[in-house]
């Protein structure tokens, strides 16, 4: 039931994708203007994008637990909006330490990952951290939310990926929705979903870690979609919700 691709983990019958995977951007959507959005990371082995993540603090990336590679290293990329150019704004930060969620099982709850950096970042107008929520509150359906990554472009197996950091605008679902579709799959108290067009897109394979912004705040990580058919708008996208994690997120960053 279970096939492992690199950084990829397709369950569900195959139907579930975590949206990790190597050279794998945003579907639709928009070119981001550069550098408007400096906490954005990606990261990286062996200098191919895998996946997304988000700095909330000058040496502690928050992303998504499945993408982290058990055989590679994993490069830290801030700064950046062309990811095949090495641009003078770009910091390049290898990972101290991978600090897991102790109850990811490498399926798709307690999907949530805080790398500890080797050094600490340095705070410029290209690299910024985004403040987390500060509680965990109700988080309101059909309010208009950002999406950003340098996923695949388009859906589907061995597709492009963006070298361009992308974004667009995912609504918030109800929660009762996201569960009548995922079932067994989605745990409403760790996860939230989106609804979205296939005109707008949304997030893809590539785009995982990468935070969910509404109002300003990250309250999610994007965590899976629909496999092969990223931009499917029957199957809501699936982010862990960051809201009931922030204990866990003080504890490890409080060391």
């Amino acid at each position: 039931m279970t096939m492992i691709h690199a950084y990829c983990i397709i369950f569900f019958f195959q139907l579930l994708s975590l949206t990790g995977a190597p050279e794998s951007s945003i579907v639709g959507g928009k070119v981001s203007k550069p550098h408007s959005r400096p906490y954005m990371a990606s990261l990286q082995f062996r200098e191919n994008h895998s996946c997304g993540g988000f700095l909330i603090r000058e040496d502690f990336v928050l992303t998504a637990a499945h993408c982290k590679s058990d055989s590679q290293a994993m490069t830290v990329v801030l700064g950046a909006h062309d990811i095949r150019k090495k641009e003078k704004s770009q910091q390049r930060i290898q990972v101290a330490k991978y600090h897991q969620h102790p109850k990811f099982t490498g399926e798709y709850d307690y999907d949530i990952m805080l790398l500890q950096l080797k050094k600490n970042a340095t705070l410029n107008r290209y690299v910024k951290a985004i403040q987390l929520p500060k509680k965990d509150g109700k988080i309101p359906a059909n309010i208009n939310c950002t999406v950003a990554g340098w996923g695949q472009t388009e859906p589907g197996p061995g597709k492009p990926a963006s070298k361009v950091l992308k974004e667009t605008t995912e609504k918030m679902q109800f929660i009762f929705e996201c569960k009548k579709i995922w079932q067994k799959y989605f745990n409403s108290d760790h996860m939230i979903c989106t609804q979205f067009t296939r005109k707008k897109g949304g997030v893809c394979q590539g785009d995982s870690g990468g935070p969910l912004i509404c109002n300003s705040k990250p309250l999610g990580i994007t965590a899976f979609t629909l496999a092969d058919d990223c931009n499917n708008p029957k199957y809501p996208h699936v982010f862990t919700k960051i809201n009931f994690f922030l204990p866990w997120i003080k504890k490890v960053m409080m060391g």
